[in-house]
């Protein structure tokens, strides 16, 4: 038996075990670091570290908190808050104490996290702050089954109704820490009563359309995923990670199982507007992300190459140029013989863009950046091999909310372009229509009360149909084509991939932000552009529109032309049915508070071509096919 195959086949029940069993191996190491912001405000942050040991004591304190406020195996505690070390404590003491998480994003408004409270049935819910506490409060008559608020701020811990309804995080760990004076054994009991098919998370699906629908994940859902990413290597005991990425979101949730696994550094803080004063500061040798954070900071390192006159503007170019160029050779080569090389005039010039552009690069990650993990959404080929040849290495990865996250991911010799191999103990294959198939210990138990929902994607056999169209290399390297549900067809019969060619316009042009192609039904493609302020107000500065506000540069005819000029550059390589023959700039970018995008930055097309159907019709209003 292969060192994998034990690993897997020897998981314990449940991340909580797998707790324990770290706690045990490493009580003293650092296991968590988060920052403390300065008192005045102003100042630097300053930076906590907490051990296995010390997290166990507070993890249990919760846990047996809950316990004393009468949550029950299985039962359901939600936690609506931004990512911080007290989400991952409280999510570990529910998993510790039985009972399953529901997650709900902090952005989401009143009405829908009341809906997922009711629907869920939580029995608690942790709240970060007054703000979250309002939005349960608002609608406390129709959550009868919401017995408490646990609140992460003790500022924000008002307990209004005087029924003790309220309570603050502190308050609830000691009033755990009595509970296990007098139960010593109550926490470790709960942990040993957990069964594998046992209910541990509840996720509630961001939804392009409609009513989100709560994806129930068990306990060995999360212990697979945790001893996968163990196996595989992509993780040791020596990283610091930087986690950021929401975890109400799949993603940024499978990250802390692995974590555990593992037992490395991880280094918590949300607040994303801090991703780039952080990194210098934590210099982390692994980092997740999604594809538009990647696709921001090209962005914004052409925009500073911009500012910083035409020769180093140019300077840029060229580097970016030999960066992709230096990434496709050695990696085909890698792919062809196995050992990464390039022909000498490639190599000569990246070592020269490399003191000039990369090297600069790499210091703003930190320096160590070992790799990074995109998923969520595709990444645009042409800024995967720009990374890569930067000596940024992206592993893309894929999976789903309904997959426990991960399924997929490339290797150390990774393929951009590609979301790398299936997971050990992974079953795939490929149905008739192209559309990916997955059956393993990581697919959902199914869609939380609706029986229907689930049988519509789960094979009484467990195969799961993901929805998602790939191709599947001789190796084993799976490349998506696109989302089943969005290929268009034209009036002309013709399937097109609109994500292909919304990435192709990502990856030329550094002004865009969003882009949204059309043409379902219609006899040719559309597009409504959305575009980065800074970048294009940057651009304005250069060309002496800096007088003009961003309203004003968008509407005018020096911006459209300047997409005109990118739209032909995405035209000349596609086949005349996959060409934009119009577009129109949106007056303002899109984003989640507008309902454009979910809380993972996926794109909500039904709702964004409702918003903007005036725009799309004037596109075809007289048109032909030319």
């Amino acid at each position: 038996m292969t060192d994998t195959q034990t690993l897997l086949e020897n998981r314990p029940p449940s991340v909580a075990t797998l707790f324990l069993e770290r706690v045990a191996a490493t009580p003293d190491a650092e296991a968590y670091r988060h920052p403390v912001p300065s008192e005045s405000g102003g100042g630097p942050d300053a930076w906590q570290s907490l051990s296995w040991a010390q997290a166990s004591t507070r993890v249990f304190a919760i846990a047996a908190g809950l316990m004393d406020l009468g949550v029950r195996p299985e039962e359901r505690v939600a936690i609506a808050a931004n990512t911080s070390v007290d989400w991952i404590l409280a999510d570990l003491a529910v998993l510790c104490a039985g009972a399953a998480t529901t997650t709900v994003y902090p952005s989401t408004n009143a009405d829908e996290t009341a809906f997922i409270l009711a629907d869920s049935g939580s029995r608690v819910l942790f709240a970060e702050d007054a703000g979250q506490l309002a939005k349960a409060r608002e609608q406390r008559a129709q959550l009868p089954e919401l017995a408490h608020v646990v609140v992460f701020d003790p500022a924000g811990a008002t307990d209004a109704e005087g029924d003790g309804w309220v309570l603050s995080l502190s308050d609830l760990e000691k009033r755990g820490a009595a509970y296990l004076e007098q139960h010593p054994d109550t926490v470790t009991g709960a942990i040993a009563a957990v069964t594998k098919e046992q209910l541990a998370t509840l996720i509630y699906t961001s939804g392009t359309t409609g009513r989100p629908k709560g994806v129930r994940l068990s306990h060995d859902a999360w212990s697979y995923m945790a001893r996968a990413i163990q196996a595989i290597g992509l993780l040791d005991e020596n990283d610091v990670q930087y986690l950021w990425l929401p975890l109400a979101h799949v993603f940024g949730k499978v990250l802390t199982a692995a974590h555990i696994a593992v037992g490395h550094i991880t280094v918590v803080d949300g607040r994303v507007d801090k991703i780039v004063e952080n990194l210098p500061v934590v210099r982390p040798t692994y980092m997740a992300a999604v594809p538009r954070i990647f696709e921001k900071v090209y962005n914004g390192v052409a925009a500073r190459a911009r500012e910083g006159g035409p020769t180093k503007y140019k300077i840029f170019l060229w580097a970016a140029g030999v960066a992709r160029e230096y990434a496709e050779a050695t990696q085909n080569s890698m792919r062809l013989t196995g050992v990464p090389t390039a022909p000498l005039r490639l190599r000569t010039q990246h070592a020269i863009a490399d003191r000039l552009v990369y090297a600069k690069l790499r210091e703003a990650f930190g320096g160590r950046l070992r790799a990074c993990v995109s998923g969520s959404a595709a990444l645009p080929t042409q800024i995967g091999y720009f990374f890569a040849g930067a000596g940024i290495h992206i592993l893309e990865g894929y999976g789903l909310t309904e997959s426990s996250a991960a399924s997929f991911v490339n290797p150390e010799a990774y393929r951009t372009g590609t979301v790398g191999k299936a997971f050990p103990g992974l079953e795939v294959r490929i149905a008739e229509d192209g559309e990916i198939m997955l059956r393993g210990p990581s697919i959902m138990l199914g869609y939380h009360g609706l029986p229907e929902k689930t049988a519509e994607v789960l094979e009484p056999d467990g195969w799961f149909h993901t929805g998602d169209i790939g191709e599947l290399s001789a190796d084993g390297f799976l490349t998506i084509t696109d989302r089943k549900k969005d290929l268009i067809k034209t009036s002309t019969g013709k399937y097109i991939s609109p994500t292909a060619i919304e990435g192709q316009f990502k990856a030329v042009c550094p002004y865009v932000s969003n882009v949204l192609v059309i043409g379902g039904g219609r006899n040719f493609c559309t597009a409504l552009l959305a575009l980065d302020e800074p970048a294009i107000l940057g651009w304005a500065a250069e060309n002496e529109l800096g007088d003009r506000s961003y309203a004003d540069l968008v509407a005018g005819p020096e911006v459209r032309a300047l997409m005109d000029d990118y739209l032909r550059r995405v035209n000349e390589g596609a086949q005349r049915w996959q060409q934009i023959r119009e577009f129109r700039i949106l007056p303002r970018d899109l984003d989640i508070e507008h309902g454009d995008l979910t809380p993972s930055l996926k794109l909500k097309r039904p709702a964004v071509e409702r918003e903007f159907a005036p725009l799309i019709e004037e596109m075809y209003m007289g048109a032909v096919e030319v």
